[in-house]
């Protein structure tokens, strides 16, 4: 290796490529595992093929590179589809393409935070999620409520995404359940939603899956003398 290749520079280019890398898996995963169409070869792209399309000479991430887009797939568009009454006989998902982009600047303000909202909600995306390496400022996580109606924005720090946590050993499965699904547990088990525990929408898990308020979980475990047993949560 030459001198030039082993600068401290760099040394820290590389570190900053492979964590972003990293956060770029994961944020593929996800948005796979939330039901969305990505291939397998989308979602599991090497270090050297990340460095290669996504990197500067100098081995600098171009962050402004890393965005994508995803459909629903068909079984995600049914989950999520609410059954018809006679008022809504054809009624439409509550889902739509996702828009992952990774934030390339030093700094994330509201006008950042409304420039990738607006965007979102004139490319008719019901979800944004923008991925950033430094903390999002106060003002612009407000920014994120005006457009409900439109979109949904979801914020994520890279260093919050370097592991996929639903690999973890001590995570169990998770699966979002439809509405006719919820509906049935309820009606099985005679509760009230709010009787049910909860899973704040705040929490990792609830938040690497993207949900909502009043949607519920359920949490498949292993045990050594029942097999496996389910536990049900609401989302708050």
């Amino acid at each position: 290796m030459s001198d030039q290749e082993n600068s401290p520079n760099n040394v820290a280019n590389e570190k900053i490529a492979v964590k972003t890398w990293r956060a770029w898996r994961t944020v593929h995963e996800m948005v796979q595992d939330r039901g969305y169409e990505l291939s397998e070869t989308e979602v599991n792209v090497s270090l050297d093929s990340f460095k290669n399309n996504y990197c500067n000479i100098d081995g600098t991430v171009v962050r402004s590179k890393l965005k994508f887009s995803a459909r629903p797939s068909p079984e995600m568009i049914k989950k999520l589809t609410p059954p018809a009454t006679p008022s809504n006989p054809d009624p439409k998902a509550d889902v739509g393409t996702i828009w992952v982009e990774f934030h390339d600047e030093d700094s994330l303000g509201a006008e950042h935070m409304r420039k990738f909202g607006k965007f979102c909600a004139q490319e008719n995306h019901s979800t944004g999620i923008l991925v950033s390496h430094v903390a999002v400022s106060a003002s612009a996580k407000k920014e994120i409520a005006k457009f409900a109606q439109w979109t949904s924005i979801e914020w994520f720090l890279e260093e919050d995404l370097l592991i996929n946590i639903t690999h973890h050993e001590l995570v169990p499965r998770h699966v979002l359940l439809s509405r006719e699904e919820k509906a049935a547990l309820l009606k099985r088990y005679r509760l009230k939603e709010t009787q049910l525990p909860r899973i704040l929408q705040k929490d990792p898990v609830a938040k690497y899956f993207g949900m909502k308020r009043g949607q519920v979980v359920k949490i498949i475990r292993s045990s050594e003398t029942a097999g496996r047993y389910a536990s049900y949560r609401l989302c708050v």
